[in-house]
């Protein structure tokens, strides 16, 4: 019997509060920048170092300025109110949630200022130390049980992919035309189907939301598209935890030794950059290894990853309608067009709600230069949703349980092999592409 769906939802169930939440944020942001009226801007920690040691960022105390604690309570604020209310009206206990959302906002705010040290910086993002802090909680002293009300993964994360749509632009595309489409958009989805056949026929892995996750986080993104694609197709905290772990080490990896690979090859700058923007999980990462090619590389590398990004949601979209029809579809069941829609992750519908909004209206109206400064500050927002998540699967996961999930190796193999696969795949389209051979090259300006 197919499950029935009701006005009611809009405000009970979790995936349309995110919507809500989401679009709460965007509005104020949108109307914070248009107007200059008042300053919504998070709060940001700056590159900082532990003392003056001759490198471009200040010590650590030059952050505790009047303005630093300003932007800390109006964080917090935001976020409380926002996340209390949703809490509210999926009917559990305010006076519970509040409290442990408080120490959960601690625990996020010791991850952004870890993340934000020079060193640490440069080579791992926020994410990476979410979890680590999370890990260290819950695998030492334990989680208690006053703070679990305020641990909401799911939560979070769907708030965040929402505010994360007003970001990728559909004007991205023009940038790079029909060649950052071939290499971002022909690829990515070959990856995919390589690797979700690779783990669940050749190594018979028996976890496909993690197969799925692990295969969206090497072809598209890796976090993000981790984030989204866990969601959509019903990933346990621990299966985000485990593609995320693996993606950030591998980025690591290769956003230093690809850039090196590459000069040692003689690619040409704009080959590189294409190399890099659609191999390196991480659109930080992508820059950072882009720029030790050049600026044209660099731009290059970063609009290919942008390209590949406005993927994240038509991927999620189709990884939850195949996961509703066929994955977790029971024998003999007949999954409908109404069950279809009670499975889909509303979210998702907000993330592209967002997207066609700053793509087709905010940008065509007010122009680039101002969906850019919109995005600057909605982008700390959504970090913020990133932290509390990261930092919740943290908490929600023992060091056990992860071990359990490397089914013997399997899931190393298919993200090692994934990768390969994706590297060569990709450097065969920039070489196709790019090379002058058959097209001619696209200069970057």
């Amino acid at each position: 019997m197919s499950n029935k769906t009701s006005w009611s939802d809009l405000l009970k169930k979790e995936d349309w509060l995110a919507c809500w939440l989401g679009f709460i944020v965007i509005i104020i942001g949108i109307v914070a920048v248009l107007t200059k009226a008042f300053d919504f801007s998070a709060l940001k920690f700056s590159t900082w170092t532990w003392g003056e040691n001759g490198v471009a960022a200040a010590p650590l105390w030059n952050q505790f300025t009047g303005a630093f604690w300003g932007k800390l309570a109006l964080t917090f604020a935001v976020l409380a109110v926002l996340f209390t209310a949703g809490v509210k009206l999926q009917g559990e206990r305010v006076r519970k949630f509040l409290p442990a959302f408080l120490v959960l906002f601690l625990l996020a705010v010791i991850v952004r200022l870890v993340s934000a040290e020079y060193t640490l910086n440069r080579y791992l993002e926020w994410a990476f130390w979410a979890l680590i802090i999370g890990l260290l909680v819950s695998n030492t002293v334990g989680v208690p049980d006053w703070l679990k009300p305020a641990v909401r993964t799911e939560f979070y994360i769907k708030t965040g992919l929402v505010i994360m749509g007003f970001s990728v632009l559909f004007s991205n595309i023009a940038k790079f035309g029909l060649y950052g489409l071939g290499i971002a958009w022909i690829v990515t989805p070959v990856v995919i189907l390589f690797m979700w056949y690779f783990g669940t026929r050749v190594l018979k892995m028996d976890n496909k939301p993690l197969v799925i996750t692990l295969a969206s986080a090497t072809s598209v993104c890796g976090t993000s598209a981790a984030i989204a694609t866990g969601a959509a197709s019903g990933a346990k905290k621990q299966d985000l935890s485990l593609a995320v772990s693996i993606s950030i080490i591998f980025t690591i990896l290769m956003m230093i030794f690809e850039p090196m690979l590459i000069k040692a090859t003689d690619m040409t700058p704009i080959m590189g950059g294409s190399l890099i923007g659609g191999t390196v999980d991480s659109t930080g990462a992508v820059a950072v290894a882009g720029s030790a090619l050049g600026g044209e590389a660099e731009k290059a590398a970063v609009l290919v990853k942008m390209i590949q990004n406005i993927l994240i949601g038509f991927i999620a979209f189709f990884v939850a309608l195949f996961f509703a029809t066929s994955v977790n579809r029971k024998e003999g069941e007949k999954v409908g067009a109404g069950e279809i829609w009670y499975r889909f992750p509303k979210f998702i519908i907000g993330f592209f709600v967002a997207s066609l909004v700053a793509s087709f209206l905010i940008q065509p109206l007010a122009g680039a230069d101002q969906v850019s400064a919109i995005n600057k500050v909605l982008d700390q927002y959504k970090n913020w949703a990133f932290v509390l998540a990261f930092t919740s699967i943290g908490l929600d996961t023992n060091f056990k349980e992860i071990a359990k999930q490397m089914q013997g190796g399997k899931v190393l193999w298919l993200y090692i092999v994934g990768q390969f696969f994706n590297i060569a795949l990709t450097l065969f389209a920039v070489w196709l592409l790019l090379s002058g051979k058959f097209f001619p090259v696209p200069t970057l300006s």
